[in-house]
C-alpha cells in the first residue's frame, strides 16, 4: 500500500508539472500588449493625412468620432496577425462615431496595399513610407495603435498586437469621452 501510495503521489506532482508547463506556454503563445495612458505630445490629434486614394483626413473631418490609428508594417508577423481583427472591429462600429485607421510605416503604399487586397482588408491605409507619422507619434514598436477621443484627445496608446474581436477593445473605445 505504501509503494501505491507513493506511486500515485509521484504521479500526481508529474501531472501537475505537466499542466503548469502547459498553462505557462500558453502565455507565450498569445502576444502580449501594453497599454497605457498617452503622454506624449501631441495632446491633439493634428494635421492632414492622404490615404492610398488620395483622400485627404483632416483632424478637423475627425472631430467628434473616436478614432483608432494603427501603426503597422507588412513585414512584422504581429501586425498580420492583428489587421483582420481591427477590420472585424472596425465592421462592427458605427460609422459616423468610429474611424479605424491603418498608417503603413516606412514601406512602398503598393506593398501595403497589396497586402491589405489579398486578405480582404478594407480600412483606410495612411502611407507613411518615410515614417514621419510614426515619429511625429513617437511610434517605435509594431504593431501600435493610438485611441483619440471624439474631442481629438490622443488618450491611450497601446503597444504590442491586440485581439481586436475580442471585448476588451470594445470597452476602451466606449471609455473614450
Amino acid at each position: 500500500m505504501h509503494r501505491s501510495a507513493s506511486f500515485i503521489m509521484l504521479y500526481k506532482v508529474i501531472l501537475n508539472l505537466l499542466l503548469a508547463g502547459f498553462l505557462s506556454n500558453l502565455n507565450f503563445a498569445y502576444a502580449q500588449y501594453e497599454k497605457t495612458p498617452w503622454t506624449g505630445t501631441p495632446k491633439l490629434l493634428s494635421g492632414a493625412f492622404k490615404d492610398s486614394s488620395g483622400q485627404a483626413v483632416t483632424a478637423e473631418s475627425l472631430k467628434g468620432k473616436k478614432v483608432v490609428m494603427n501603426f503597422w508594417a507588412t513585414w512584422c508577423a504581429p501586425c498580420k496577425e492583428e489587421l483582420p481583427t481591427l477590420q472585424v472591429f472596425s465592421d462592427l462600429q458605427d460609422p459616423s462615431k468610429t474611424v479605424v485607421l491603418t498608417v503603413n510605416v516606412k514601406e512602398p503604399p503598393s506593398r501595403a496595399l497589396r497586402f491589405m487586397q489579398n486578405n480582404q482588408i478594407t480600412l483606410p491605409l495612411i502611407p507613411d513610407p518615410q515614417g514621419e507619422w510614426a515619429k511625429h507619434f513617437g511610434v517605435k514598436v509594431f504593431p501600435t495603435t493610438l485611441l483619440v477621443a471624439p474631442s481629438g484627445q490622443i488618450q491611450w496608446r497601446i503597444v504590442g498586437e491586440v485581439d481586436w474581436s475580442a471585448q476588451t477593445p470594445q470597452s476602451w473605445l466606449d471609455s473614450l469621452r
